[in-house]
């Protein structure tokens, strides 16, 4: 059994903390919402995961010191655009000997660095890893059979992570490319926003397929050039997150990329979702990346003038299809 603190109390937070609860661990959530905190401990419920029930074991707090302090592990579940705010209100009660793990998946807008880059810049001491993997919260608080990997350059980090998550219905990989898993996780979002447009469209699977396929070429391009292995593009936290997360109506980027297509406006599909949406938050930092690594792009940079330009999404399809001709 582990003692387990979980920075966050959104789905995925709350998920993690049900399977976890419910595999051995003892878990506290810190959440920086009163509500959720409350319908957590009193009613057992989160409100984005309707069909989960909170164990009673399971503790949220908004106290980061009652959160923090005997955890041997913390998960870090937060938007990525709060993952440094968030770091710096609890850095002071973290120890060294305590297992960070970032279970977020973006970037820093501002800096446009990765999420790892943050932790290493804020907590510089820190044994961390990064979670990731094809996972939609609402199946793995339900149990559902899953496969994540754990990236680190440490052993004990990813030994730890290991021994408090496997189960029958929960199997981890390893990997050292800690870059190669994160802008996987990062990248993919951007692709199932571009999947949900191509839904919100009336597109086909032809068009599905096309988008899939070449949009992975575009996350291994920069990916590598970035630092990362090509082969973690081609494993979980890359094809497999990317294949869970434009399939399934789960997945709030490809719900908010499908109300772009249909008409709708950024701040309509934000409302409409009501939770973070990762992929417009990040279109934008990938479009630089791609300008500063020099890596041609066509996806990204169509889907960035779409949410940014005023390209209409029709076009958008037209534009990408009669591009020059090349060799695959």
């Amino acid at each position: 059994m582990k003692k387990i603190a979980i920075i966050g109390s959104g789905s995925w937070g709350a998920a993690l903390g049900i399977y976890l609860a419910q595999n051995g661990n003892k878990v506290k959530i810190w959440s920086f919402n009163e509500d959720e905190k409350n319908m957590i401990n009193n009613e057992r419920k989160c409100v984005f995961l309707p069909k989960a029930v909170i164990p009673d074991s399971i503790i949220c707090s908004s106290d980061f010191k009652e959160v923090l302090e005997d955890a041997e592990i913390v998960l870090h579940v937060t938007p990525s655009k709060f993952v440094r705010s968030t770091i710096k209100k609890y850095k002071e009660f973290i120890k060294d000997n305590q297992i960070l793990v970032m279970c977020s998946k973006g970037f820093e807008a501002e800096t446009e660095l990765t999420l790892d880059d943050v932790i290493k810049e804020e907590l510089p001491n820190i044994k961390y890893g990064i979670l990731s993997g094809p996972s939609h919260a609402e199946e793995v608080s339900l149990n559902i059979p899953t496969a994540l990997v754990i990236a680190s350059t440490d052993d004990k980090v990813k030994n730890e992570i290991i021994e408090a998550f496997k189960s029958s219905t929960m199997r981890l990989y390893t990997s050292k490319d800690v870059r190669g898993v994160e802008l996987g996780a990062a990248l993919k979002n951007i692709i199932a926003f571009c999947a949900g447009v191509c839904v919100g469209l009336n597109l086909g699977d032809n068009t599905f397929a096309a988008l899939l396929t070449r949009g992975l070429v575009e996350i291994s391009r920069l990916g590598t050039a970035m630092g990362g292995e090509e082969k973690t593009f081609y494993g979980l936290t890359g094809l497999g997150d990317l294949i869970v997360t434009c399939g399934s109506m789960h997945s709030r980027n490809r719900r908010a990329g499908e109300m772009i297509g249909k008409g709708f406006s950024i701040e309509e599909a934000k409302k409409e979702i009501g939770m973070t949406i990762e992929s417009i938050d990040n279109i934008d930092v990938a479009y630089k990346l791609s300008k500063k690594y020099n890596v041609e792009m066509p996806i990204v940079h169509t889907v960035y003038d779409v949410l940014y330009n005023g390209l209409e999404p029709k076009v958008a399809v037209e534009n990408l299809m009669t591009r020059n001709l090349k060799e695959e």
